[in-house]
């Protein structure tokens, strides 16, 4: 496999490119040798001013026009570019890549497998359609999907997958968990 081009990061529904989470993910990626580039994207709702996330359609939308312009800067395909984000935003880059947008693998920060308290209404009937490399960076009190839920779940993904459990919930707060997170990531971009 091609060592991939660079890693587009969307943030959770609550939360905008700025979050203190994404740019910890970007500053330990610039510190792998050789650096690998990092664009935090915001969704539309957050660039329209609105708190309400978009749904799928619209989000997705969005990410195959910011897939397409940041891999044409970067002179690559998409299937060069890596695409992630934390919550909403990773599930949403998830579902892009289930539906077609090609990609190098997925990065997925706190998953929300459900609504806490929801295990039924799960947000997994894509996994199936996921063929690249994924990895899932979780909390072990992540009110959104325990482990052995994501476990079970993440065995319906046909590519390679990989989970990586950290001390904690889903909000990943603090700078110490923060850099737990990007460093996980940066060793897993690191292995590609």
């Amino acid at each position: 496999m091609t060592r991939p081009a660079g890693l587009l990061l969307t943030p959770g529904a609550g939360a905008n490119r700025d979050s203190a989470a994404l740019v910890a993910v970007e500053h330990a990626l610039a510190d792998v040798a050789p650096p690998l580039p990092v664009r935090r994207v915001d969704f539309p709702y957050r660039l329209e001013g609105r708190r309400m996330p978009d749904r799928a359609p619209v989000a997705v939308a969005h990410l195959l026009a910011e897939a397409a312009a940041w891999a044409d800067e970067l002179g690559v395909p998409t299937d060069r570019l890596l695409l992630g984000g934390r919550s909403y935003g990773g599930r949403m880059c998830s579902m892009a890549v289930a539906e077609g947008l090609p990609a190098a693998g997925l990065v997925l920060l706190s998953y929300p497998l459900h609504p806490p308290g929801r295990p039924e209404k799960l947000r997994v009937e894509h996994f199936g359609q996921i063929q690249v490399p994924t990895l899932f960076v979780s909390g072990d009190k992540d009110q959104f999907g325990t482990p052995d839920e994501l476990a079970e779940h993440v065995a319906a993904i046909p590519g390679p997958v990989t989970t990586v459990t950290l001390s904690g919930a889903h909000d990943m707060r603090g700078v110490a968990r923060q850099e737990s997170v990007a460093q996980a990531v940066a060793a897993w971009a690191a292995s590609l």
